[in-house]
């Protein structure tokens, strides 16, 4: 990846035009061009687990079906030198979660293969298949007890939701429709699940060759699902059950507030052993059992906190503070095998990378260029082995996504599987390059990623796309992107940046948005628009812009301050904070931490920062496309935006994506979908007026 620094750089213009329609360099063979099709060629990979040797490796791959139209997750193994890698399951399910027995001769994962989700066991040496559990509900969060009898895991309890209305009982042989449902939970629904059942989430331990689950814990309180993604930990001894979870009786209106408890397996038996105003999450335990690694912090109902890397005695006392000197936020702690030190997983300037903490709090770097699949987005996954080595998901710019092995601290990954090189090998990609600029609003550096068109020449002039990041505490970052290379094989240069509010920069560069988003990040992203501008191969009459999610939300706003863009394509946005934090998902949620309270209290407040406020400053042609089981940003927030468009005689188009949460990622063919939405809606605003 080239390196490109744009401080003041001088105004390059060519003035070398171009037809309406952005299209390939004559000298690029439009047969190795990206295509839409290729949206069932790409697979990933995830989740890799060392054996208890050190010998293997187990991941998740995914893969799509072109005839089913529909995502898979089979489970391979491959020698941690790279040798032997094959499948350990096959077909049409979706296997996941797979997590090796102490002693290595057995693999437990959840699976759809029968009876919905279940838990199975692969028995390593014969390749014989069990299934574990016959639950109602699917399990999840799977982890072995040290001596390999049990296997504890999460699964939903359910309860009667109060009922009002009693009615008879229909005749015999009438088909009555299905009765209404009662709702008395403040979260009722969750993107990418939607309805949740009625009930709270438990822990459970199940005999690992098959029988009854037992639930250990009590109360109600939820124990995972959509709001935790902590699993247990067991402690060396195999008598307790280590877990992060929320038991205060207003855990529904203050979710975040969880704290690390232990639970005795024998009887239940629970005991807090963190006590402070916010999160406690993610406990590790030590080899020899003697701390506990957390992550957390104090929490100030503010947009973005850094999270950081705690460790005290295992019975809870002793808490201090490790990561404090390095202003990123940290995740995933894993003891070394010594259990001398604590790596994490952390973004630092739109890398994930790996680091590691001495107890004494002395970091080191450990690994990069981690990656999470398909997305500029940060994030990835990685595992420490026996003899501290460490399993990656890697990838780069122009890489997708791999397993690869380092070695040790500095050393290069070695990457083992290779699961994209045929479409890889097929395609020619556009190169990407690094860009660093000053925001006009403060000065304030912005880095940001360029992708060129395959077979790019400097000579012609191109249209550009900036495409925004959601979150808003996100970033991008130097990762494969299908999406965006789609744009790019489409003969777009393609800019996409980390504006005020992103994270991976510190806390004080993320809280520049902390109640005021959107805002000034329109100069962050408007100074990078001019900045790829002023190198002098950008068509200035074809600018474009699109983004999802938070992504979405700044598109629209964009367009609401200037109209130098083309047309827009805003992508599942949030229109009306009033109206969202009423029906999404998290709205609770962020009328605590992205508002200074509800939006009946701070009316003004929450009217400012509408994307509604600045619709009447709107000419841009746009689109809104949603998929309508979103949850997250729902499908009326898209629908009062289009409306609106519509009343002031805008030029618009609403897409509606059916069957798709938030992402549109459910079907392959919906994901294709999306992107050539947005690829035919540019394409139609550079047709010339007939």
């Amino acid at each position: 990846m080239r390196r490109v620094a744009l401080f003041a750089l001088p105004v390059l213009l060519t003035a070398i035009g171009s037809g309406w329609a952005a299209e390939p360099t004559s000298a690029q063979d439009p047969s190795r061009l990206l295509q839409p099709m290729d949206v069932f060629e790409f697979e990933t990979v995830g989740d890799p687990q060392f054996s208890p040797d050190g010998s293997d490796l187990v991941y998740v791959r995914r893969f799509s079906d072109v005839l089913t139209d529909r995502n898979y997750t089979n489970l391979w193994v491959i020698g941690a030198d790279g040798s032997g890698n094959r499948p350990l399951t096959t077909g049409d399910f979706n296997d996941g979660s797979p997590r090796w027995s102490p002693d290595g001769t057995r693999l437990a994962f959840i699976s759809n293969r029968e009876d919905g989700a279940q838990i199975w066991v692969r028995f390593m040496d014969s390749g014989q298949l069990v299934q574990v559990t016959s639950l109602q509900h699917a399990p999840s969060r799977i982890a072995w007890s040290p001596d390999g009898t049990q296997l504890s895991f999460t699964s939903l309890v359910p309860r009667t939701p109060p009922q009002f209305a009693q009615l008879p009982a229909p005749p015999e042989g009438a088909e009555w429709a299905a009765p209404a449902r009662t709702i008395d939970d403040l979260v009722y629904r969750f993107d990418q699940v939607g309805y949740l059942d009625t009930g709270v989430m438990h822990l459970f331990v199940v005999p690992a060759e098959g029988g009854t689950a037992r639930q250990v814990s009590s109360g109600d309180f939820q124990h995972g699902g959509v709001f935790s993604s902590s699993p247990a930990v067991w402690s060396p001894d195999g008598e307790y059950l280590i877990m992060s979870l929320n038991r205060r009786p207003d855990w529904q209106d203050e979710p975040v507030d969880t704290e690390v408890f232990e639970y005795r397996v024998s009887d239940g038996a629970v005991r807090a052993l963190t006590d402070r105003r916010g999160p406690d999450n993610s406990p590790a335990i030590s080899p020899a059992g003697d701390h506990i690694a957390y992550l957390g912090f104090d929490d100030r109902y503010q947009g973005y906190q850094v999270t950081e890397l705690y460790v005290m005695n295992r019975d809870g006392s002793g808490s201090r503070l490790l990561s404090g000197d390095l202003d990123r936020g940290v995740g995933n702690p894993q003891w070394a095998p010594d259990g001398r030190s604590i790596l994490v997983q952390y973004d630092d300037l739109g890398m994930t990378k790996v680091g590691r903490f001495t107890l004494d709090g002395d970091f080191s770097e450990v690994a990069t260029e981690l990656s999470n699949g398909l997305s500029a987005y940060s994030g990835g996954a990685y595992e420490v082995g026996p003899d501290g080595q460490l399993a990656i998901t890697w990838g780069t710019a122009t890489h997708p996504v791999d397993i690869a092995v380092v070695d040790g601290a500095g050393a290069a990954p070695r990457v083992l599987t290779s699961v994209n090189a045929d479409i890889m090998a097929a395609r020619d990609f556009g190169e990407v390059e690094e860009i660093w600029y000053e925001s006009s609003h403060d000065g304030r550096p912005i880095q940001g990623w360029i992708i060129k068109p395959p077979g790019f020449d400097p000579a012609r002039e191109y249209p550009l796309i900036i495409e925004i990041h959601g979150g808003p505490f996100a970033a991008y970052g130097p990762r494969f992107d299908y999406e965006k290379q789609m744009m790019a094989a489409r003969g777009y240069v393609v800019l996409y940046v980390n504006p005020r509010g992103s994270t991976s920069y510190g806390q004080e560069f993320g809280n520049l948005i902390h109640h005021a988003y959107p805002g000034d990040d329109f100069y962050d992203l408007d100074s990078g628009v001019d900045a790829v501008v002023d190198l002098g191969y950008i068509d200035e009459d074809r600018l474009f812009v699109t983004g999802g999610s938070g992504g979405g939300v700044l598109t629209a706003w964009m367009i609401g301050h200037t109209d130098r863009f083309r047309s827009a394509v805003s992508v599942y946005p949030v229109i009306n904070w009033y109206s969202f934090v009423l029906t999404a998902d998290i709205g609770s949620r962020v009328s605590k931490y992205w508002f200074p309270g509800n939006p009946w209290d701070h009316v003004e407040h929450y009217e400012s920062r509408s994307l509604l406020s600045v619709v009447d400053n709107v000419k841009t042609p746009t689109m809104v496309l949603t998929g309508e089981e979103d949850y997250r940003t729902p499908m009326s927030e898209s629908e009062q935006y289009y409306q609106a468009l519509k009343m002031l005689g805008v030029e618009a188009a609403l897409v509606r994506v059916p069957g798709e949460p938030h992402g549109i990622r459910r079907r392959p063919s919906h994901w294709m979908g999306k992107i050539e939405n947005i690829l035919g809606w540019f394409a139609h605003s550079q047709k010339p007026a007939t």
